[in-house]
């Protein structure tokens, strides 16, 4: 053997010796999550046990990226230790998550960020329904959209939680990379219509207008529903992700084609339950203000006083009655700091109404 074969030969033998010892790790962590799993059940014999916990799996998250030695990168190592927990978690009892659907959307692919491969995925039509899911205690969790980079807020997402019992339970963001796609064997000059959302057609504006000016743009329930009309249809072609162009098997006329590089969507993980601090917090608010001069001022003061940085701040119509408003807040902060409950006391004194939405860690992945 050449010094090359011989050193080869023994680089994949440690590989090999390796991969026993991280099997033989990884084995042992879910013997301990079982373990975990079986003291809540004891110890909680009557009640609905939540063996998925927001917080701790936000702090395992963040301390793997700390301290990564490299030389894979942070976020790398982060998302395989995702997986982990996910499947670790799955053999106690998978979870239901509900999503945007249909399969092969953003939100699928965001659920799947969050969460890992090894929950079950549930696509459901509309964000109503992903709400409903989860109220029923159908799916443990849903997840929905509630803001782009480009195109801004969701406002459907925000108008359901006006009524909905439902808490945030986290936040994930999503670089959004739109591809033009077309079925193996379409000529691109045959091309009369464009299937998508009509956010992604927002979103892809000014490319579509500079290099397919004039063509049809029809849009469409969700970019998976795209893909799928583009996957049959002669002369059609669809802008959708990643996902949906593997799901129906279409291939890229042009790749990411989104007007903006940094074009980001963030989606919301909604469940029944509070979560409790992690460390690196964020909280989300509902207010209804008294018409009245100042009342803004009195809204956002407390928060510049005590400290608190606001992330989002957005007004939609209230539904108790005409020329009525609600602000949707987003702060950095969790519910149970002590200043936090000074100022939501402060605003609960002068406001007509102040729903607590939920505090959830700030998306690590």
């Amino acid at each position: 053997m050449s010094d090359e074969q011989t050193r080869l030969a023994e680089l994949r033998d440690r590989i090999d010796s390796l991969d026993k010892q991280i099997m033989d790790l990884i084995s042992a962590r879910a013997q301990c999550a079982q373990e975990v799993a079986h003291v809540k059940m004891a110890s909680r014999p009557n009640e609905d046990v939540f063996f998925y916990r927001p917080e701790r799996e936000a702090q395992v998250l963040r301390r793997i990226k700390a301290e990564n030695p490299g030389p894979l990168s942070g976020e790398e190592m982060a998302r395989l230790f995702r997986e982990i927990m996910s499947a670790c978690l799955a053999l106690e009892k998978p979870m239901h998550i509900a999503f945007l659907g249909p399969e092969g959307t953003f939100t699928q692919a965001a659920a799947l960020k969050h969460f890992g491969h090894s929950v079950i995925s549930v696509p459901l039509p509309a964000i109503d329904d992903v709400f409903r899911e989860v109220e029923s205690g159908a799916a443990h969790y849903g997840v929905v959209p509630v803001e782009n980079s480009t195109e801004g807020m969701i406002n459907h997402t925000l108008d359901m939680f006006i009524g909905s019992p439902l808490k945030i339970c986290g936040e994930v963001q999503l670089r959004i990379h739109h591809h033009l796609l077309a079925a193996e064997g379409t000529d691109d000059q045959a091309i009369t219509r464009i299937y998508s959302h009509q956010q992604s057609f927002a979103q892809c504006r000014q490319w579509l207008d500079a290099h397919w000016h004039g063509v049809e743009r029809v849009a469409v329930s969700s970019n998976a529903e795209a893909a799928r009309r583009a996957s049959s249809e002669p002369g059609a072609a669809a802008i959708a992700g990643d996902m949906a162009a593997e799901l129906y098997g279409l291939r890229k006329l042009a790749a990411t084609i989104e007007d903006r590089p940094d074009n980001t969507t963030r989606f919301l993980i909604i469940g029944r339950e509070e979560v409790g601090p992690s460390g690196h917090d964020k909280s989300s608010i509902l207010v209804s203000m008294r018409n009245k001069p100042g009342a803004l001022y009195e809204l956002l003061e407390p928060f510049h006083r005590h400290g608190l940085s606001l992330t989002r701040l957005e007004t939609r119509p209230s539904p108790s009655g005409t020329w009525a408003y609600v602000f949707y807040i987003d702060f950095e902060a969790h519910v149970d700091d002590p200043q936090v409950q000074t100022v939501l006391g402060e605003i609960e004194n002068e406001a007509v109404e102040l729903k607590r939405l939920g505090s959830y860690p700030i998306g690590v992945l």
